[in-house]
This record gives structure tokens, C-alpha cells and sequence, in this order.
């Protein structure tokens, strides 16, 4: 579900972010139609459901998508850029003219929704054994 905050967020910003913003919100959307989509920390885009999928920051020279995955979704394609060991979320960066990997990025968002429907990564890394989740 659409919120104009996101919208607002989003036009806020120059074209190739705009762009980039835009591909990513349509591609999470469209993983699960009960995706919603909400502003935190006063301005920041975040999707949900049952849980946080991912949020978006918009830097000078480059958009941060931050995956709440706790690390254990996998990269086959090996598109996270930053955190590969952070505990709760992980980075995939976006500069001008670079494409969003739209198959990779699209499993990720699915893995992670699903995750959060068995009860989140946290209670998906107590019940694995660590290697099971890397």
C-alpha cells in the first residue's frame, strides 16, 4: 500500500535517485501484496510485513537499500555491498547509471518476507545451526 510520505521522500531527491528509489519500491510492493509502507526515523522510507523487509536512504552520490535479513537470506548474485557481518541488516548501494538486479534483489525481498512470516531472522538464527544460515 502507496503512502504519500514515501512519494514525497522520493520526489525530494534528483532524478537517477528518484529512478533508482522508484524501482526499488515497485519491486518490494509487488513481492507481497500485503507489503506496506511507512516513514521512520522522521524520514525514511521503510516497507514491512510482519517485520521490516527493507528501507531506503538516499546519499549524495549513491542510494543505500537496507535488507533486515539478519544476514542469513542468501546472495547468490552477490549484490549486498556493505554489513556482510552485520547482526540485523545489510546494504545493497546503488549509483548513477548502475541497474537494480531486479531477479536478485526481488529473492531477497521474498526470502525475507518470508522469513518474517516464520517469525523473523531472530528466531530463525535460534533454532538454526549457524552454518544453516550463512
Amino acid at each position: 500500500m502507496a503512502d504519500p510520505r514515501v512519494d514525497s521522500y522520493i520526489e525530494s531527491l534528483p532524478e537517477w535517485q528518484q529512478a533508482i528509489c522508484q524501482a526499488v519500491r515497485e519491486l518490494v510492493l509487488a513481492a507481497d501484496p500485503d507489503v506496506q509502507e511507512t516513514i521512520k526515523r522522521t524520514i525514511q522510507p521503510y516497507f514491512v510485513l510482519d517485520g521490516n523487509i527493507c528501507a531506503l536512504l538516499a546519499a549524495n552520490d549513491h542510494v543505500n537499500v537496507f535488507l533486515y535479513d539478519g544476514g542469513i537470506v542468501p546472495d547468490p548474485q552477490g549484490i549486498i555491498t556493505a554489513g556482510h557481518n552485520n547482526k540485523t541488516a545489510r546494504t545493497v548501494s546503488y549509483r548513477e547509471g548502475e541497474a537494480v538486479n531486479v531477479q536478485a534483489l526481488g529473492d531477497m525481498f521474498r526470502a525475507i518476507i518470508a522469513n518474517n512470516r516464520a517469525g523473523g531472522w531472530r528466531k530463525i538464527k535460534a533454532i538454526r545451526p549457524p552454518e544453516a544460515t550463512q
